[in-house]
């Protein structure tokens, strides 16, 4: 098995290279690519250093999978180039997530849609895929009408100039800037670009990606999305009217049987998820379940994940899995 990581030096792609190390996925060859600035370097995997390759280089090798976490522009100028060579591309960026002839996978969900046919299948978005992976059993119980989101997303999700800001601002020093304005005790309810409707990128992902991964377009999401001074997982507030009522103790029962999901629900204790238990793990934590007292079949819930892990390198790599374990590469 090789298996090709592109964008092998960045922060998701690191993370990649160690979750396929600890769940030891049966990488015989790793090919490491990144950009032309970066060929030649050396990346480490289990123990071993490796060279990266450029793009072309690692064509020619054909790997039988290749983790893109690029960028978008990387992404869709060169996972075709793979495909077309009969790799199957995992695609960390934005770039194929609505297109309609690609395959939008969060595994717990709709891994089964997944067919030899598909060469490149798009990973969702990190916040998209903490909320449905929770959401998803629900919407089956009691069906999801309506979805009312704010999300309190960590500094990684924008990358290694992200946190060398928000460390560079803790230490009085005068770097570079990801972000418009100060971070560091601070928030900015900005996350990408802001759009004509007023909305945010990074909103109208999770608005579009929910109802693709859930293979319903009526559920109706609203979304603002924040970023916060943390390190370690993102965070969301999430508030979901059903069509039909539900009992608060089946809620709990059901989310604490649903794959990767774990309750943490004892507020009395203060037991509740927080960015810094979900940090290095692969599961995706939800806790203050409570029924919204303003409105009829309304549940509030508080989501939190390691956005680098379940919401980028672990997804991905669990995809692998489910195309290895089912004789699909």
């Amino acid at each position: 098995m090789k298996v090709a990581v592109v964008g092998a030096t960045g922060l998701v792609g690191g993370e990649i290279l160690k979750v396929l190390a600890e769940r030891q996925f049966p990488v015989d060859e790793l090919i490491p690519v990144a950009s032309e600035k970066s060929v030649g370097s050396e990346v480490t995997f289990k123990g071993k250093a490796y060279t990266v390759r450029s793009m072309d280089d690692a064509i020619a090798m054909r790997p039988q999978i290749a983790i893109f976490s690029a960028g978008g522009g990387t992404s869709l100028q060169h996972a075709p180039r793979f495909a077309e060579a009969g790799i199957t591309v995992i695609d960390n960026s934005s770039a194929w997530r609505m297109d309609p002839s690609k395959k939008l996978i969060v595994p717990e969900i709709n891994a089964h849609t997944l067919t030899k046919d598909d060469k490149i299948i798009a990973n969702p978005n990190c916040s998209t895929i903490q909320m449905v992976v929770v959401l998803n059993p629900l919407h089956k119980r009691y069906g999801v009408k309506r979805v009312v989101v704010s999300t309190y997303q960590s500094v990684t999700g924008t990358g290694k100039k992200a946190v060398d800001q928000l460390m560079n601002e803790r230490a009085g020093i005068d770097g570079p800037k990801a972000y418009p304005h100060p971070i560091d005790l601070n928030i900015l309810p900005h996350i990408d670009v802001f759009l004509d409707n007023g909305y945010t990128k990074e909103e109208m992902k999770m608005v579009n990606e929910t109802k693709k991964i859930m293979g319903d377009d009526s559920i109706r999401v609203t979304a603002t999305t924040v970023r916060v001074p943390t390190i370690g997982g993102h965070s969301e507030s999430v508030n979901v009217e059903f069509a039909n009522d539900f009992d608060l103790e089946e809620v709990r029962q059901i989310l604490s049987h649903a794959p990767g999901v774990v309750v943490m629900d004892d507020p009395k204790n203060n037991v509740y998820p927080m960015p810094i238990i979900s940090h290095g793990k692969d599961d995706t934590f939800v806790g203050r379940i409570r029924r919204d007292e303003s409105q009829p079949n309304t549940l509030n819930m508080w989501i939190v994940a390691d956005n680098l892990r379940k919401g980028a390198a672990t997804n991905a790599v669990q995809i692998a899995e489910y195309l290895l374990a089912h004789h699909l590469v």
